[in-house]
């Protein structure tokens, strides 16, 4: 995945090797009229062109159009002797009449190209652009975007007077904006065109953004082994909460679903019938007096620890994620864990010693960290200044390293959004962080696991059903057949 200025570094060094600027916009826009072509039959057709590159990108579709036998017309914001570089050359081909961008030239119009601004726009719409696009979303003509729709912020997925169109078409790779909402949202199918850009540039650009995808770390996903042991595959501890007890119980079932060695729950000794009558191959630990924690932790068989499902937000919650982040054993602080540092929030980054991962939703978010700007940055902030892998929950989680890596999960179900899905989620970072995988991997295969689990269930999930079908998904990744489908997935 490219930001906006990496494509445009892409594109010169595309030209610096010898492919012309404008042969690369006539592959843009012949590439549009591919797509166009596999979807509809020709019909009249509204080319709306920007003063830009986009809208040099607008005329070779429109001629393409044409040449095929469409019925096209073409209206410009602005004038067409202010057009400069190849986007005055490709709209200098173009033979027909160009019309002022406005809301009467829709006309008889059956389907829309927005070819008015690209992903480099940093100001909402306005005027004729904005009238002409919310004109045309008013009459629900669909509406193809060439590389963004117009509106869309290409680095942040934020929306200023964009519409929805069915189809984006963009080149070479996805940016941010096509997988962070709500530009997601309104970009439609998209589709990612060759247009001659050589995979090699990636290599001189080195992206540090990606979208999720098994080929990212499939190979250090952990499997059981033939000469492996309980014990080889890693113990996980969950800090037990009570009254709530079915967060942590659903952790646990998820932690050892995808593959913990052993699973422990410490719990108040109040609480242990309840978690002992409910589980069977998770252990549970009571917790009875003081020191009882402190004494499970000198285990080092201990692998990995979670605290947070269920917790409750107190002062041994708060004392408990402190020990466990002490021992510098590779952590999972979600929900009240994390809540419990929000009177000081630098605390949680200086007890950060050790591989971590949290796991907070918006609102744990906005209690330890700058909840200001756009999804994609403070995620990267937030692990620069925590020293964690941050995964900020939501229908487009991001995964940012303390690197800079950022990973921007684009495939779960909306089936999510019920309550203890995110226990399940940290359950199953945790039985991978047990298993001792990388943090900032374990993070994105858990989010990523964690929406293929819910997608094969369907409608009607509850977040208990999800460790149960983390075994089918695991079958596919690794078996015959469709595990070829997964790991390949576009990135």
């Amino acid at each position: 995945m490219l930001t906006v200025a990496q494509m445009g570094e892409a594109d010169q060094l595309t030209i610096a090797g010898g492919t012309s600027a404008i042969e690369l916009m006539e592959n843009a826009g012949d590439a549009v009229v591919g797509e166009i072509g596999r979807r509809w039959s020709p019909r009249p057709v509204i080319v709306l062109c920007g003063p830009g590159n986009n809208g040099g990108d607008g005329f070779v579709a429109a001629r393409r159009l044409a040449e095929a036998g469409w019925p096209v017309r073409i209206a410009l914001l602005g004038r067409r002797d202010h057009l400069a570089g190849e986007a005055a050359y490709h709209a200098g081909l173009w033979l027909g009449d160009v019309e002022p961008m406005a809301p009467a030239a829709l006309k008889d119009a059956q389907l829309v190209v927005d070819a008015v601004f690209g992903a480099g726009l940093s100001r909402p719409l306005q005027g004729l652009a904005l009238e002409t696009l919310a004109a045309a979303a008013e009459r629900k003509l669909a509406l193809v975007a060439v590389d963004v729709p117009s509106g869309v912020m290409g680095d942040t997925g934020e929306a200023f007077g964009a519409v929805a169109a069915v189809l984006t078409v963009t080149c070479f790779r996805k940016k941010p904006g096509h997988l962070i909402l709500p530009g997601r949202s309104l970009c439609g199918e998209v589709v990612v065109a060759d247009i001659g850009t050589p995979a090699v540039v990636l290599e001189q650009i080195a992206p540090n953004t990606f979208q999720n995808a098994p080929v990212l770390w499939l190979s250090d996903l952990p499997q059981a082994q033939d000469d492996g042991t309980k014990y080889t595959r890693g113990h996980a501890l969950i800090s037990g909460g009570y009254p709530m007890t079915g967060a942590a119980r659903m952790a646990a079932r998820a932690a050892g679903r995808i593959g913990a060695g052993l699973t422990t729950i410490a719990v108040p000794e109040i609480a242990l019938g309840v978690y002992a009558s409910a589980l069977t191959s998770i252990m549970v630990h009571p917790i009875a007096k003081a020191g009882d924690f402190d004494r499970l932790l000198d285990d080092a068989r201990l692998s990995a620890f979670l605290i947070g499902p269920g917790a409750g937000v107190s002062a041994e919650t708060h004392a408990r994620a402190l020990a466990f982040l002490a021992t510098g054993r590779p952590t999972v602080l979600d929900a009240d864990a994390i809540t419990g540092f929000r009177d000081e929030p630098t605390a949680l980054d200086r007890a950060i010693v050790g591989p971590c991962v949290l796991t907070p939703h918006d609102g744990e978010f906005a209690r330890v960290f700058d909840p200001h700007g756009d999804k994609l940055t403070r995620t990267r902030a937030a692990a620069r200044r925590s020293g964690a892998v941050v995964v900020l929950k939501g229908n487009d989680t991001v995964i940012a390293s303390p690197d800079g890596r950022a990973i921007i999960n684009a495939d779960a179900p909306s089936t999510l959004a019920t309550a203890g899905a995110g226990d399940v989620l940290s359950g199953i970072v945790l039985g991978l962080l047990a298993q001792g995988m990388d943090p900032f991997q374990a993070a994105a295969a858990a989010v990523w696991l964690h929406g293929a689990a819910a997608a094969e269930f369907g409608p009607g999930l509850m977040a208990e059903d999800l460790p149960d079908l983390l075994p089918t998904v695991l079958s596919a990744l690794f078996g015959p057949g469709a595990a070829a489908k997964l790991r390949n997935r576009a990135i």
